[in-house]
């Protein structure tokens, strides 16, 4: 490496460290160098937030998990046959596959039953389909399987990470307010000082 590009190279570094508030610099405030420090504060408390944010959505990963798990002891999982067809159903939200169709099955005490459940949109009459009941032998929603709760832990976990960040960054702003007025300040102090001796052409 030749001895400019060393040096041109020395001079980045510097300049970098100074940009990020290390060195002796004159023209650097007390104020400045608050500022920096509570930069760097925020910098660091936004890269813990990430772990954190992590165990967040596996925490609500695994809360679902288990309340699914729960359900899954006390409801019956049972085919039925739709009665009516759900081909011509239009969605009544963006992104809705479900709708109501009737269908028929059997509960566990061997008693035959009609009802109104969730299947898929555009469904054809006669299809067996899955549906859940409870000990009354009640339609009831099916438990949450664990790519949803596995979705909503990692929802969560960007939620809470990106709600932090915001937060953070808000109270920087905010704790940078005093420190501007300070600046603002020195300087009207400071232009009180030399104006003076520019407008008599002192040195």
């Amino acid at each position: 490496m030749s001895t400019g590009k060393q040096r041109s190279g020395e001079l980045w570094v510097l300049l970098q460290t100074r940009r990020l508030g290390f060195g002796r610099n004159p023209l650097r405030r007390w104020s400045d160098r608050a500022e920096t420090a509570l930069l760097w504060c925020a910098v660091i408390a936004a890269l813990l937030l990430a772990p954190a944010g992590a165990a967040v959505g596996t925490g609500v990963r695994d809360s679902l998990n288990a309340t699914a798990a729960q359900q899954r002891a006390v409801l019956h999982e049972v085919s039925a046959r739709t009665l009516g067809s759900t081909e011509r159903m239009v969605p009544s939200a963006p992104g809705d596959v479900l709708s109501r169709a009737r269908v028929s099955y059997t509960d566990p005490q061997g008693v035959d039953r009609e009802a109104t459940a969730s299947v898929a949109m555009g469904t054809k009459a006669g299809v067996e389909v899955t549906i859940w009941i409870d000990s009354s032998g009640s339609i009831v929603t099916a438990p949450r399987s664990r790519s949803d709760s596995a979705a909503f832990g990692v929802a969560a976990g960007i939620f809470t990470v990106l709600g932090s960040w915001l937060l953070l960054w808000g109270l920087f702003g905010l704790a940078r307010l005093p420190l501007d007025r300070r600046r603002s300040r020195d300087w009207d102090a400071e232009w009180d000082t030399v104006a003076p001796r520019w407008l008599h052409g002192q040195k």
